[in-house]
Formats: structure tokens, sequence, C-alpha cells
């Protein structure tokens, strides 16, 4: 329990400032959201531009991050060369990358769709090299544990970005004031300009990680570097693998759907404004990773480390169904989240939230071939979860439109999940309480059913009733898993069951 213990308090800080920052966050999409009808079709370039973000971080990364914590506390490795090697190899691939990228601006718009706008590009990769740079130093926080700092900065760029965004899409327009000529006549700013403040943000972020980068002797140590990218090169097609079952529908969504380009970005701007809601549970995923990976690999020579991912497994599945029932209780609330036009994709948000759950466990359940350095299982699964996505789309999107798109990720992270799961009992075998999960999953199923049958009711009664039900799966944790007098601060009033 301490070690579960000292889980809990990483990830609560990674937590409670990712729910922040997430939150902060959200008001991007009412901003937006408000400022771009969904019938314009700007924020359906938002999402698919920045779908090719998610794609480009992971390629200019190559899966550092992970390899990072594994050679810092792998026996026999210095942790000073690690950083140093890890920090130049990530410093020349995004320098030289950018060029090519500049170079061949016109051809490269132009495959993409983009041929008008040259200048979408080239500010998404800039700030995308960027981005891939940073996350050493990030790193360097989390295996330093300053949880505190790593969240204070990923805090201060957000706000900094909601903050702009808010004054030039909404307040100066209100306020008819055009600093510069930025506005027309009618006071429109081009969609651009989201993605020009983007890139003010993580310059000023890369600034204040000054100490982390500018302080450090950037040296290159080959051996070093030899020995880490015989490491990560699976985890690369992992990782791309992976994020084409978050990012690929929204890349190939313009090019399968049988309307007009127009149109297609319409939907795609209502799919993308929709999976927002849906997005706290990449947020606890990501909290428990952020804390989660350094743990795994410090305690990987305990005698009792199989017990804890086990346990870690079930937590993490409890507290996720959890926020699942939370979201789904209060739907008719979230949803002015986003702008009106938007609501009718609000459909898909229970489908893309059971599979990030899944995705979730998927990730629970990848750590069996980091720690035994099969890290080709990795490719494989999350391989074969893309091609399962990318099939679905293309047979599915011209019928069934954005529907699709929510599918197809379900498909692709079960199919991961499941793959992992079978093959991880044989090279590493953990007896995962596979009993009490299910248990959790079918009773959530249970109250999401009655949730549903709630709908046709006023909010004033539904809301009432999905509260109470949402308590009664909390009451069964305590009960179970998680008694109140285990709780730190406040168990101390609670007596022992």
């Amino acid at each position: 329990m301490p070690n579960l213990k000292s889980l809990a308090k990483d990830t609560a800080i990674y937590g409670l400032s990712s729910i922040i920052a997430r939150f902060i966050n959200y008001l991007l999409v009412p901003i937006q959201t408000a400022r771009f009808a969904a019938s314009g079709g700007e924020y359906g370039v938002i999402t698919n531009v920045y779908a090719y973000v998610s794609i480009l971080v992971i390629l200019l990364t190559f899966g550092m991050e992970t390899t990072f914590f594994r050679f810092m506390s792998k026996e026999g490795e210095d942790p000073r060369k690690v950083y140093s090697s890890t920090l130049t190899m990530l410093f020349v691939t995004s320098f030289v990358s950018s060029l090519i990228v500049l170079v061949a601006i016109h051809p490269i718009a132009a495959a993409i769709g983009y041929a008008d706008h040259p200048e979408y590009v080239a500010v998404m990769f800039i700030t995308v090299a960027i981005d891939a740079f940073m996350a050493i130093p990030f790193a360097y926080l989390r295996y330093q544990h300053k949880p505190l700092k790593f969240a204070a900065l990923k805090i201060i760029n957000i706000l900094l970005n909601i903050t702009l965004n808010l004054l030039y899409l909404i307040v100066l327009p209100a306020l008819r004031l055009n600093p510069f000529g930025l506005y027309d006549e009618q006071f429109t700013l081009d969609v651009a300009f989201v993605f020009y403040i983007n890139l003010f943000c993580t310059v000023a972020t890369l600034l204040m990680l000054w100490k982390e980068w500018g302080t450090t002797a950037f040296a290159f140590d080959k051996g070093t570097c030899r020995r880490m990218l015989g490491y990560t090169w699976p985890l690369l097609i992992m990782g791309v693998a992976g994020q084409l079952n978050q990012a690929a529908s929204q890349i190939l969504f313009p090019y399968f759907f049988s309307g007009s380009i127009e149109e297609a970005r319409t939907q795609l701007g209502i799919y993308g404004a929709c999976i927002k809601i849906a997005m706290i549970m990449v947020m606890i995923t990501q909290a428990f990773r952020f804390a989660y990976e350094p743990f795994v690999f410090g305690k990987s020579k305990d005698k009792d480390n199989r017990e804890t991912y086990a346990q870690a497994m079930k937590f993490y599945l409890i507290f996720t169904l959890l926020a699942f029932l939370c979201v789904m209780g209060y739907i008719d609330v979230l949803k002015f989240i986003i702008g009106e036009s938007y609501w009718e994709g609000l459909r898909v948000v229970p489908i893309v939230m059971a599979a990030e759950i899944m995705f979730g466990v998927f990730f629970n359940l990848s750590f069996w071939y980091k720690l035994t350095d099969r890290t080709i299982w990795g490719a494989y699964f999350s391989g074969i979860g893309a091609v399962v996505l990318i099939t679905v789309d293309v047979l599915l999107i011209p019928r069934f439109s954005y529907m699709a798109c929510a599918w197809a990720g379900f498909a692709a992270y079960a199919t991961s999940m499941l793959l992992s799961y079978f093959i991880g009992q044989h090279y590493y075998k953990i007896d995962y309480p596979l009993r009490d999960m299910a248990l959790y999953v079918v009773a959530a199923a249970v109250l999401y059913a009655a949730m549903l049958f709630s709908r046709d009711l006023s909010l004033g009664l539904q809301l009432p009733l999905n509260t109470l039900l949402i308590i009664a799966f909390a009451a069964l944790i305590v009960r179970r898993d998680l008694p109140l007098s285990s709780l730190p601060v406040i168990g101390k009033h609670f007596k022992k069951q």
C-alpha cells in the first residue's frame, strides 16, 4: 500500500493540474465554437489540422519519453549522458525536419488539402517541432519528481492560450477594436490566427523551461544513442499506430465523406467539438500515465511488483468508470461547453469515452513488454488496432458520417487491449482481479442504462436521479475496495470497517 499511496499522491498532483488545465482548455471550445459556427467549417479545419499535429508530435519525439525513463533508471547507464544525448537528438531532428518542411511547404500543403493556406502547415509544423523538443525537459521534471513545476508550466501555457483566444476572437471584435489591422470590415478573423496563438504560447513555454534545457550541455554519446534507438524504434511504431487510433479518423474523414469538402469540414467540426466532452477520460489516463511510468520502472525490481500492477489496474478501471457515469449523468449540462449548432453530435460521447477507457487499460497492460524489453509487441498491437480503425473508417464513413469515426476508435482500442492482455499473460503473467473488475463494468453498464431511460424526464428530475445513480456506484466502491477510513486526512474521522 505505501507504493500505491506514493503513486496516488503523484497522480493526484498531475491529475489535479490536468483537471484544472483541461477545464481551462475547455474554455477554448465555447470560445471557438461561438466564433466559428458549425456551418462555416472553420472548427472542422481546426480539428483536421490538430489531428495531423498529434501524429507529427509522435514522429518527432520517436518514443523517447518512455525510452528516457527506461535508460535513466537502467543499471550501467549514466543519467547525464542519457539526458544530454536525448536532448541533442531531438533538437537536431526537430530543426532539420522544420527546414525540410518549410522548403517543400507548397506541395505538402496541397497534398493535405490546404493549397490555398500553406501558412496553416508552416505554423503547425514549427509548433510541433518545438513541442517535440520540450517533451524531454518536461519528462526530466517528472524524473526529478517535480510535479508542481510540471503542472504550473502546463497551466500557464493554457491560461495564456485561453486569454489570447478570448481577446482576439471575442473581446476585440465585440469592442470593434482593430489593432494592427487584423480584422476585415466585418471583424472576421482567419482561423489561422488560432494556430499563430498556439505557436506563441509554445515558444513562451520553451523559454520558461530554460533551466531544464538552456543550462544543460548538449552532448552526444554515440553508444548511449545507439542503445536508446534500438529500444525506442518499436515504441515509435507503436506510438504512431496508437495515435492513428485517435487521429486517423479526423485525417481520413474529408477524403471519404460522401458530400462536398465544405460539408465534410462542417461534419468534422461537429464531431471534433463533441469529442471534447469525452476528453475527461483522456485527462484521467494522462494524469495516471505521468505518475505511473516512472513509478513502474522504479519498482520493477521489487518482489511485490506484479501484485501492485494488478491493483493499480483495478483502481484505474474503477475511477474511469465513475468518470464515465459522471459525464453521462450530466451530459445535458456539459453540452453547453460547445455551441448549440454542434449538439447533434453528442451521441458520439459515450462511444468515445468507452473507447478511451479501453485505451487506458491497454496502456496499463503495456508494461509487460516495456519491462521485458519486448517493445516490438507494442508496435504489433497498435499497428493491428490502426488497421482495424482505418478499415472501419474507409468502409463506413461514406454511409454513417462521423458515427463511423467513433465506432472505429472503439473497435481499434478493443482489439489492441485484448491482444495485449492474452499475449502478455504468456510472457509476463499478472493475476489481475478480473472478477472484481467485471463486477464494476457490469454495475456501470446497468447504471448507464438507467440514465438512458431517464432522458425522457425533465431536467429537474433527470439530474437528481442520475446523481443518485452515481452515488450508488461510489457506494459500491467504498463498500468493496475503498473504505472511508482508508482515505487520507478525512479517514481518521471514520471507523475502520
